[in-house]
């Protein structure tokens, strides 16, 4: 008998990646899913997570006669991100018992939802994104199924080094915090339609955005408010043409965008080699569960996963049904916000702002509130809505951006209102300051002493408003010309970049009393470029 030899590495033609994605979504209600117990996502618990085991009660523990009653404010927030996610809303849904122990999970098993979750059969189009992970409208969005989202109570947290005063020490016991437990979570589970890194990202990140946009969620990633599950496997093609499809890894707890493309990128490249040296293929009971080593850059097995019928689900004999009437549904419809991709691509078509801007002015719900306001006020004043548009772009990106960074805040916590940003918008427009004193005017205008200052008399009080004079102007300009015949000639025989050093003298003459687009509008029309 023939012993064929095993397949080499050179024997490999192809590596195809799948992933489908599980994401964690902490919902920041006041209370928790099934008792009354504060949450720490919810904003006004501020600091107090950080002291162990002090969100807890009763039913967070789990004690004797402690019963669960359902937060409604958490199915209504699920609710509206499934209809955002193009999900059907089951009309009637249920509470399903997880069964299993961890020490963080008190009672021994999760409410959770099987067979019968909220929302289910759902797609979104993720748009395309270049190799530095920008938006690219020109390029197709790739079409992302939705399973299923589903409502769940998270899980405590599990400590295996000294905390606070231990300084991260190793310890050789586990120490638990119920502080998470309980807490309000929503599942989204997508089909395995994820073929990059990049494109796991880009959902990410939409996903984020949508949520925050909804107000269902801080979205704070460091305080795991989002959690990424990415189920990662690979199509090997072998040049005699046999698809090997190797085992789906699932790496849990993935609480940044870098960590979530990272572990993507190590599976892809290291599931074909751990084919080569173990010959495993998916199959059941091949599933491994992974961690993610941010450090080394590498995933490491935790355990192997469970199958559904380990966990023992049944309904939980403590908490009726959900009955989603189609007015409760449609109302929550009716209050959905503009989403923040759809918005990005109004942005780009209604003010003309490249994807770049229209993505930074969209990912923060303070922002773009701000950015909106800031353009209805310009319109108030008279501003052409597709200038005031750009204008206020302009103004909280350039202006706003720079003083953001310098103060580790963001733009719409600067202090400067909607109103002002509209008043310097309608002075650059006027052509009445320059684009100095229109960055220095935010400055000014972002000082809580300044807040009832008018744009204007600020500028006319500190001598920034630019005075028309033709006269003065075109001497300027015939004197710059004169003292500078090099250039001049350069400009005059087509060469119009050279018109940037004539300006730059004229500026000089003119000092607050122009602004560079007039300066270079008059240079050029008497060098006969005009």
């Amino acid at each position: 008998m023939t012993v064929m030899p095993l397949p080499t590495a050179q024997d490999i033609e192809s590596v195809q990646l799948i992933v489908g994605m599980e994401v964690h979504v902490e919902l920041s209600t006041r209370s928790k899913m099934f008792s009354r117990a504060p949450s720490p996502a919810h904003a006004a618990v501020g600091g107090a997570e950080d002291t162990p085991n002090t969100l807890i009660d009763p039913t967070v523990l789990g004690l004797p006669g402690a019963l669960p009653v359902m937060n409604r404010e958490a199915v209504e927030r699920s609710i509206m991100v499934g209809l955002a996610l193009g999900c059907s809303i089951a009309a009637r849904t249920k509470w399903d018992r997880k069964s299993y122990f961890y020490p963080d999970m008190p009672k021994a098993y999760q409410i959770s939802q099987y067979d019968l979750p909220l929302c289910f059969d759902g797609a979104i189009d993720v748009p395309a994104v270049d190799e530095r992970g920008n938006i690219d409208l020109s390029k197709e969005a790739t079409r992302i199924g939705i399973i299923r989202a589903h409502l769940e109570e998270d899980a405590g947290k599990l400590m295996h080094e000294a905390p606070g005063g231990g300084g991260g020490a190793p310890i050789d016991f586990s120490i638990v915090d119920y502080n998470r437990a309980g807490t309000p979570l929503l599942e989204i589970v997508t089909q395995p339609d994820f073929r990059s890194a990049e494109q796991c990202v880009a959902f990410g990140r939409m996903l984020r955005d949508i949520c925050r946009c909804l107000g269902v969620t801080q979205g704070v990633m460091q305080r795991g408010h989002m959690r990424f599950e990415p189920n990662i496997n690979t199509i090997i093609t072998l040049k005699d043409g046999h698809l090997i499809r190797t085992p789906i890894v699932e790496v849990k707890n993935l609480n940044s965008f870098k960590s979530l493309k990272g572990a993507v990128e190590f599976e892809l490249a290291d599931q074909p080699r751990r084919w080569l040296g173990d010959r495993k293929e998916m199959g059941k009971g091949m599933k491994v569960t992974r961690g993610w080593d941010d450090d080394r850059g590498v995933t490491f097995v935790q355990r192997e996963k469970e199958d559904a019928h380990d966990y023992r689900y049944f309904p939980d004999p403590d908490l009726p049904p959900v009955v989603v009437s189609e007015e409760w549904r449609e109302r929550l419809r009716a209050g959905l916000p503009e989403l923040p991709h759809v918005r990005l691509r109004r942005y780009v078509k209604q003010y003309d702002l490249d994807t770049k801007e229209a993505a930074a002015l969209v990912e923060e719900p303070g922002t773009r509130e701000l950015y909106e306001a800031a353009i209805e006020a310009m319109v108030g004043l008279a501003v052409p809505a597709s200038r005031a548009g750009r204008l206020a772009a302009n103004l909280l990106l350039q202006a706003g951006g720079k003083r953001a960074n310098e103060r580790q805040v963001r733009i719409d916590e600067l202090g400067i209102s909607a109103a002002s940003i509209a008043q310097i918008g309608t002075l650059r427009e006027e052509g009445a300051i320059s684009a100095a004193s229109a960055d220095e005017l935010f400055g000014l205008l972002c000082d809580a002493s300044q807040v009832a200052a008018s744009a204007r008399e600020l500028a006319q009080a500190r001598g920034m408003l630019i005075v028309r004079d033709d006269a003065a102007m075109g001497a300027w300009c015939d004197e710059v010309i004169a003292a500078n015949p090099k250039p001049a000639e350069d400009v005059r025989s087509g060469k119009l970049q050279a018109v940037g050093r004539l300006v730059g003298e004229v500026m000089k003459k003119a000092g607050a009393a122009a602004d560079a687009k007039t300066v270079r509008e008059a240079l050029l029309k008497k060098l006969g470029q005009g």
